[in-house]
């Protein structure tokens, strides 16, 4: 039957090999709670060993969006699996919640053991980063559904926050907002990044037209950051309100999701200057600075709404944990 199968399209082989070439990747991310081992039908996680009383679940889940194309144009799939994890459990930190555990969707056409593992390695590294675990997955071959060498991402996380430091909080007119830099366009506006590209003639291995230290290429798959070690630590602090994590829509959609229709943020046009990159987008192709405020981070990839009373000790704390934050605003009765 597995022959038969192979001929349809389907090597269940390559995948028992893959599972067992990517299992010492999942244990190097193994943390109080979970053994991170794979294998079984589910995974598991002990809360109670984790150290929680009173906890909340929060759970997330995204993709890498058409990000994935310029992998596939570039051969280079070592950091997607990292832009997955961070779309997902930066949107948990945004509840105040430590992420516990993560699962992968890999889908292809035909599975290339090598692509897979490099996936699944920049995921390993993902949860590192986050300190979560990789408890499962699934890799799906599915013949005729995928182009030649293309694949499909999707990630589930889950984390916990104890009930009382559950984010936001109630946010008031003058508290600030303190941004955090992104490291490029993470994964967001990629389907216009794509035909912006292809409109300009730049080529992806040539120097960036914006910064000829790096090709364009190396700018446009900087891995999403993962902002977790830097803000979980705050998460305890009265004076943190809230955090948003600045995807789709920008700061214009993503910061509201933080308070109530009283408020409005103010944003300081001065503080947040567009970063070379989205600076090169919006010449190339003639887009509005509304229009590239709501469609990418513009340099700001997650904003924390601060008491103003307190806002010093936030970013001394941010900075210390390695992060460069700046005031980007402050909120004012809508």
């Amino acid at each position: 039957m597995a022959d038969a199968y192979r001929k349809a399209g389907v090597d269940i082989d390559a995948g028992e090999r893959l599972v067992r070439a990517i299992s010492p990747l999942a244990r190097t991310t193994a943390r109080r709670g979970a053994d991170a081992d794979l294998g079984g039908f589910g995974g598991l996680f002990d809360l109670k060993a984790a150290g929680f009383q009173d906890p909340l679940l929060v759970s997330g889940t995204d993709g890498v969006g058409t990000k994935l194309k310029l992998a596939f144009a570039t051969g280079r799939h070592d950091t997607i699996g990292i832009d997955l994890v961070a779309m997902c459990v930066n949107d948990v930190l945004a509840h105040g919640a430590e992420p516990l555990f993560f699962l992968d969707y890999f889908a292809t056409g035909r599975l290339e053991e090598g692509v897979a593992s490099e996936v699944i390695a920049g995921i390993a590294q993902g949860c590192r980063e986050a300190g979560c675990a990789l408890i499962g997955g699934e890799t799906a071959e599915m013949p005729g559904m995928y182009a030649a060498g293309e694949y499909d991402l999707a990630g589930f996380c889950v984390g916990a926050v104890e009930r009382a430091d559950l984010l936001p909080r109630a946010c008031r007119p003058g508290d600030l907002l303190v941004g955090l830099p992104s490291s490029g366009a993470h994964s967001n506006g990629y389907s216009l990044i794509r035909k912006l590209v292809a409109e300009s003639g730049a080529r992806l291995d040539a120097p960036a037209p914006f910064d000829a230290s790096q090709s364009l290429a190396d700018a446009l798959l900087a891995p999403t950051r993962i902002y977790v070690k830097s803000v979980l630590p705050l998460v305890k602090n009265p004076d943190v309100r809230g955090f948003a994590h600045i995807t789709g829509g920008g700061l214009t959609e993503n910061v509201p999701r933080v308070f109530d229709a009283s408020l409005a943020p103010r944003f300081d046009e001065a503080s947040i200057p567009l970063p070379p990159l989205f600076d090169w987008l919006r010449e190339v192709g003639k887009v509005s600075l509304d229009d590239m405020r709501r469609t990418f981070n513009c340099g700001i990839g997650g904003v924390l709404v601060v008491a103003e009373d307190g806002a010093d000790r936030v970013l001394a704390a941010l900075a210390r944990g390695g992060e460069q934050p700046r005031v980007v605003g402050r909120l004012v009765k809508a």
